[in-house]
């Protein structure tokens, strides 16, 4: 990484009473994601390609 700092998000989906969450931060080539529990220990780094399969099947799951 260059130094500089992630800007990280929650989804707008979480509530705020604080529950287990994943906040994620976007770069144009990565993508970081890390539990809002504990935001010092280390984070997943992704491509934008593997995020993108990532967010399609969790989308398609059955509940």
């Amino acid at each position: 990484m260059s130094g500089t700092a992630l800007e990280w998000f929650k989804s707008s989906y979480s509530g705020s009473e604080g529950g287990a969450c994943l906040e994620v931060a976007v770069q144009p080539a990565t993508i970081h994601i890390r539990d809002s529990k504990t935001p010092t220990t280390p984070h997943l780094t992704v491509t934008p390609a593997a995020w993108a399969a990532f967010l399609s099947r969790s989308n398609n799951m059955a509940c």
